[in-house]
């Protein structure tokens, strides 16, 4: 009785631990951290396509006390976060861009320069891109001027010639936000790997290929880097 005893106790143990790593996963899957992948070049060239990245859904959560501030990592939104959002024109899609103008401000594109309240800002994250000081073409590069409502963030890509965002669809509002986006846990650089033939040997080719394109086209150098 004893051994049945013991067998049943070892396996309740594990099955405990299963669900508990079950719940804790899923809580931090919907409540903490969320994955997101780069889709397209409108954030370029600080975040390229196929970049993996990790949002904190949890940095801009209420606390309710000066001990919750403390300890979590929580604060507000601020002029150059990063931030995944829902798309306001189709909410089911995500997008990822900057945030350049906050509620209150009134904000105004010129010759390729915003400016805040009719003072010019500095834009570091696009010093990043351009090591010669040249910006790409900007479609966009005079707006507004647009007031930007309490409750609301102007968005922009940092690929200012080719990203939609708030110059075409406004003001996005604040509750639209999903997280900010802190690190990159991998970057891939995908390619158009196509086999025409099937059957056994094409898919031992494809499985060969897949293995040996993980290695070529990952980007390391870009592996845990925080996001600028």
């Amino acid at each position: 009785m004893s051994g049945d005893t013991f067998r049943k106790s070892t396996a309740r143990e594990y099955f405990e631990s299963i669900v508990i790593a079950v719940i804790l996963a899923l809580f931090v899957r919907t409540w903490v951290v969320q994955a997101f992948k780069i889709p397209t070049g409108s954030m370029e060239e600080n975040l390229l396509i196929g970049d993996h990245l990790l949002v904190n859904k949890f940095v801009y959560a209420p606390s309710a006390t000066g001990l919750e501030r403390a300890l979590l990592p929580m604060g507000d939104v601020e002029r150059g976060d990063v931030l995944v959002f829902k798309y306001p024109e189709e909410p089911e899609r995500d997008f990822i861009k900057r945030v350049v103008g906050l509620p209150g401000e009134t904000i105004e594109g010129r010759q390729g320069r915003v400016f805040i309240d009719g003072e010019a800002i500095d834009e570091p994250w696009l010093d990043l891109m351009r090591p010669d000081g040249r910006l790409p073409l900007d479609i966009r590069g005079t707006f507004g001027p647009t007031a930007v409502p309490d409750g609301h963030l102007f968005m922009m890509g940092d690929n200012r010639g080719d990203s939609e965002d708030s110059r075409y669809w406004g003001p996005l509002p604040a509750e639209y936000v999903k997280g900010r986006a802190f690190m990159l846990y991998w970057s891939y650089e995908s390619g158009a790997d196509f086999y025409a033939e099937t059957g056994v040997g094409a898919t031992l080719r494809r499985l060969g290929s897949g293995a040996a394109n993980f290695f070529t086209r990952t980007r390391w150098d870009r592996l845990f880097m925080a996001v600028p």
